[in-house]
């Protein structure tokens, strides 16, 4: 058998060991005294090199192969975890993650890793320890000299440039004997805005306003205006000593703004260059371990808990697609099936169908699961993601995770990675502050992130919550003014959450780019789009001062699910089971009236009743006319609610159908399903109900 069919296998393996790479490391950054976790590493690195080996992709056996000899010096305690060696091992993995991508996309896998590499035999010597510093550290300020901005930043400036605007990096420095250093730096922001827009400020504006900078400070700024203008009008404010102003073109753009975490890697290649120059070494032909040892390495589970190839297979989604639409067709002809044999009563028949029913029900467990996927699978990055993110702001950021069990559908599962990467950045990068900061409003240095997935009704609730700053609501409303969003009528009626929820309208972000709230919403529009074209929604929740909170809401996107079926007069609805609490039974007496909407006791709380009849103006039903009532109590989280029906019909097994491009956007429809009878019912969703 020819080796690229083992191809997919290897791929597979390869991406489990890598995460397991990561995971581990991560783990033992917060305990590196902990050696059964360095034996873990070991382990999966040296699969890793092995099946590299066999498969003929040396560049990955070369760099597993020098993570080996530093792993292995620490298993055997000859030397310690520090920073250095954490950075370079992470450095590695990232490299052999890069290359992994490019064999899936079809390449080769080559990559030059010979800076990686001389910085993990430095480690092995020990030669790193002696490397010339002050070289170093004068590069890694040449590195790092201007402004860094983020991905998002980065793309405005590259966009401005593309549709032939002017982008500057301007460096401003105040007299000596300057008094007000903030009411000078005020007047060229305001010279500035009159001329064009301000991209990103050093330091930020909050620290400007309270004279925290020494005589200077820098900003990137968009113009039509030419270099020779924008000198003038800054040199005019009285007490400005200089403004170096460089325009930035296309190709300088990447070098001058490198994103902070390019200047980590920056700082890594720096020590592997000066280690380079200490260490007298061939780079980067490596001897890989022999090709015998590898396949017996590949031979053997895979380490830390890794599939075993023979156990799984790997299936196009489009044929679980077709197979549930298929099961869906089955389950509508089994109920029409268990109706006709009631009719009839035949014992033989109905005990045929019984089986059927039972078999089927098996099926449908397995077709389901199938699909599902846990959300860890998108979880699992994000640890390291934070944990560089963090690094490179010099902040302090604990990533608490809850409900990674969570099963979502895979056609899900492969789209909400890229919104929930954006929302945690947002959180690190906006929400949490600076540890000075922290410290000066009496928080602890360290800033949490808590990123929750739960199940509520027929839908998954993905939730990121900070303690950060929080948002302010004039700060955002001072924004939405100015670019139009609002009117200052509309503005003044609009509750708290309205306001935070304009953070993801279209262009919000690019308002005022040196406000407090400078970046809140860069992107938040594409990430609302995205989440909405996956049949969900997101809001966001905050409390200024103490953090804020983006709660994203989706669909499970199952066709089949268990519903309670209820009439109301002749039409027929569908409850989700896993919404409802319980059912019940009230007297027309035991309603009350609070401020205009009908409330009903329920277990030692009063909560709120709504007319299902009213809400979908059902013509030949009318709860108000009855002395008695059926209640159907829903929940979605901590809030209950209870919905009046005429009359139960029982629990069953529906097929969820949508309700096409045409019925979109109905309130508290979530879609249809097609009886055993060929009757049409409505599929509610509670979740709707509930505020």
């Amino acid at each position: 058998m020819e080796l690229s069919q083992y191809l997919s296998m290897f791929i597979d393996e390869s991406k489990e060991h890598l995460q397991s790479l990561n995971e581990n490391l991560l783990s033992l950054e917060s305990n590196p005294q902990d050696i059964s976790i360095v034996h873990n590493i070991f382990r999966s690195a040296h699969t890793l090199k092995g099946m590299s080996a066999t498969m003929g992709f040396e560049d990955i056996a070369a760099l597993t192969h020098e993570m080996e000899n530093v792993l292995d010096l620490v298993r055997n305690s000859k030397i310690e975890m520090n920073p250095f060696i954490f950075d370079c091992i992470f450095k590695s993995l990232d490299s052999l993650e890069s290359m992994v991508e490019d064999i899936i996309q079809g390449g080769t896998g080559k990559a030059d890793v010979s800076p990686i590499v001389v910085s993990l035999r430095s480690i092995v010597t020990g030669e790193y320890k002696t490397a010339a510093v002050p070289a170093a550290v004068t590069a890694v300020k040449e590195a790092t000299k201007g402004i860094e901005v983020d991905e998002f930043q980065f793309s405005i400036l590259q966009q401005s440039i593309d549709s032939g605007f002017l982008v500057f990096y301007v460096e401003v420095t105040v007299n000596e004997n300057c008094v007000l250093k903030a009411a000078r730096a005020y007047m060229v922001f305001d010279a500035l805005e009159r001329m064009g827009e301000i991209v990103k400020a050093t330091p930020s504006v909050q620290e400007i306003e309270q004279e925290k900078f020494d005589r200077s400070f820098s900003l990137y700024f968009i113009s039509k205006v030419d270099q020779g203008t924008l000198e003038k009008e800054i040199l005019n404010v009285s007490e400005i000593q200089s403004a170096i102003i460089i325009t930035v073109d296309t190709e300088s753009l990447a070098e001058l703004s490198r994103p902070r975490i390019e200047v980590e890697a920056a700082r890594q290649e720096i020590a592997a260059a000066v280690a380079a120059a200490v260490v007298p070494v061939q780079t980067p032909t490596i001897e890989a371990a022999p090709k015998v040892e590898a396949a017996a390495v590949v031979a053997k589970p895979a380490a830390g808990g890794a599939p075993v190839a023979s156990r799984t297979i790997r299936v196009d989604i489009e044929r679980l697609d077709a197979l549930m639409n298929l099961f869906s067709e089955l389950l509508i002809d089994r109920v029409r099936l268990e109706q006709l044999a009631t009719e009839v009563k035949r014992n033989d028949l109905t005990e045929t169908v019984e089986h059927m029913s039972r078999v089927s029900s098996d099926l449908q467990n397995i077709v389901l699961k199938l699909r599902m996927v846990p959300v860890d699978s998108v979880f699992n990055r994000f640890p390291r993601m934070i944990r560089d993110l963090a690094k490179s702001l010099d902040k302090k950021v604990d990533l608490v995770i809850t409900g990674a069990e969570t099963e979502l559908d895979r056609t899900v599962i492969d789209e909400i990675g890229d919104p929930l990467v954006h929302l945690l950045r947002n959180a690190v990068d906006h929400g949490i502050e600076s540890i000075s900061d922290r410290l000066a409003a009496g928080k602890s240095e360290q800033g949490t992130i808590q990123l929750r997935a739960f199940h509520s009704g027929n839908h998954v609730f993905i939730e990121i919550e900070e303690d950060g700053k929080g948002i302010y609501r004039d700060k955002v409303l001072k924004t939405a003014l100015k670019n139009g969003l609002v009117t200052a009528e509309q503005a003044a009626k609009l509750s708290d959450i309205e306001v935070y929820n304009l953070l993801f309208a279209s262009g919000f972000s690019t308002a005022e780019k040196i406000s407090d709230i400078s970046g809140r919403g860069v992107g938040l529009d594409v990430v609302k789009t995205k989440i909405q074209m996956l049949g969900g929604h997101v809001q966001v929740d905050s409390r200024p001062g103490l953090g804020s909170k983006f709660s994203v809401q989706l669909p499970l996107t199952l066709s089949i699910i268990s519903a309670m079926l209820v009439r109301l007069g002749s039409e027929k609805y569908a409850i989700p089971l896993s919404s409802i609490v319980e059912t019940s039974a009230i007297q027309k007496k035991q309603i009350r009236n609070i401020h205009g909407n009908k409330m009903v006791d329920y277990r030692n709380s009063v909560i709120p009743l709504v007319s299902l009849s009213t809400l979908f103006s059902v013509p030949d039903f009318n709860e108000d006319l009855e002395d008695e009532t059926e209640i159907v109590v829903v929940r979605k989280g901590d809030k209950q609610v209870a919905l009046m029906v005429d009359e139960f019909i029982g629990q069953q097994e529906i097929v969820l159908k949508t309700l096409g491009k045409y019925l979109s956007g109905l309130f508290a429809i979530s879609g249809a399903t097609i009886l055993g009878d060929g009757q049409v019912a409505l599929i509610i969703d509670p979740n709707a109900l509930i505020k």
